[in-house]
């Protein structure tokens, strides 16, 4: 065959090559819009990314004016931020990023006065049933079908089992009768 046929033959089925590509793109496209598309199902993974100290509606309830520092500490744990400029204020912040969900930041903070707690604020904490529920996995891909099948189909598939075993039994792993395999101790006895 002359190079030039050849290379004007590779090139036909290169172009060939991109048209059917393009042709199955452009076929995906049509599905694209559908809950239900396989490559919608295919995402890189990215990790939630938990940062701070999670203060819960619970535990802000159990604050009161005249706690101690250590008291304080127990309940609401160890602050994210203690500031020596600011060593009588507390700040406890969390903040959580999720593929596919907006950011969620949480801001409280409590003010001593000397030792003693002297006032507290800061965002609408969740409870913890509320917090654990926005964990959930937002992804949706589509309804589940709901798998039934017909009589018609029931009675087809039994059809081919039945003939799936009357050409015979299927071939064993191991010959009948034979002993299971014995391996050596993984550790050697001490001596």
């Amino acid at each position: 065959m002359p190079a030039n046929h050849r290379y004007s033959a590779q090139t036909a089925l290169l172009l060939l090559a991109c048209c059917t590509v393009l042709a199955s793109c452009s076929s995906l496209r049509s599905v694209g819009d559908s809950s239900i598309n396989p490559i919608n199902w295919v995402t890189p993974y990215k990790v939630d990314v938990i940062q701070g100290n999670f203060v819960s509606k619970e535990q802000v309830e159990q604050l009161r004016p005249g706690m101690s520092r250590d008291q304080v500490k127990a309940v609401l744990g160890t602050p994210l931020m203690a500031s020596l400029f600011h060593a009588d204020r507390w700040d406890y912040v969390f903040t959580l990023k999720r593929q596919g969900v907006e950011p969620q930041s949480y801001k409280y903070t409590v003010f001593f006065k000397g030792d003693q707690l002297e006032r507290f604020g800061g965002d609408e904490m969740p409870t913890e049933t509320e917090f654990i529920a926005k964990l959930g996995n937002k992804r949706k891909l589509g309804d589940v079908p709901v798998l039934e099948a017909t009589e018609a189909q029931l009675s087809k598939a039994a059809g081919k089992s039945r003939s799936d075993t009357a050409a015979g039994p299927a071939p064993a792993s191991a010959p009948a009768g034979s002993s299971p395999a014995v391996y050596p101790p993984l550790e050697s006895p001490k001596q």
